[in-house]
């Protein structure tokens, strides 16, 4: 039994109307279904494998961790005098309590508030006096659109 060509001898049409040459072109439609099976299968499963051994924690005496502190706020009023919590400092002043505040604790974080009338270089002004004391995690905190306050930035 011999094998012939795929095309007809009738012009190149079978009986059907249709062409009996091979295709070259591959489908990719069902590799893409298959990805995506197995893509919603590892989102399920890889939660699922992080997990950990249930055990019992055993019971202990010792202390809990300490608490984060609480960030420092130093505040600017609409005039441009400076705050540090509720005490009022001129900016003469300001320098040295820094100063005394980064000694205590060199790794405090400090959040400068500006009232929204404030002249905007003051509010510059009295960060630069907090980075001069030497802190270096200082945010600038806004008003956010829910009435909460909002850490608007980071410097460095």
């Amino acid at each position: 039994m011999a094998m012939g060509s795929l095309r007809s001898s009738g012009g190149g049409d079978d009986e059907d109307g249709l062409d009996a040459t091979p295709m070259s072109d591959i489908n990719v439609t069902p590799m893409v279904d298959v990805m995506l099976v197995l893509l919603i299968i590892f989102m399920v499963a890889a939660p699922l494998m992080t997990t950990g051994v249930p055990v019992q924690l055993p019971k202990t005496a010792a202390a809990k961790v300490a608490q984060a502190q609480k960030p420092l706020e130093v505040s600017i009023d609409k005039d441009g005098n400076p705050y540090i919590a509720k005490d009022a400092f001129t900016p003469e002043t300001l320098l040295p309590r820094l100063k005394e505040l980064k000694a205590e604790n060199p790794d405090q974080v400090v959040l400068v508030r500006g009232d929204r009338d404030a002249n905007y270089g003051k509010i510059l002004e009295t960060m630069g006096v907090v980075a001069q004391a030497g802190f270096t995690k200082v945010s600038l905190i806004a008003q956010s659109p829910g009435g909460g306050a909002a850490a608007a930035g980071a410097a460095k």
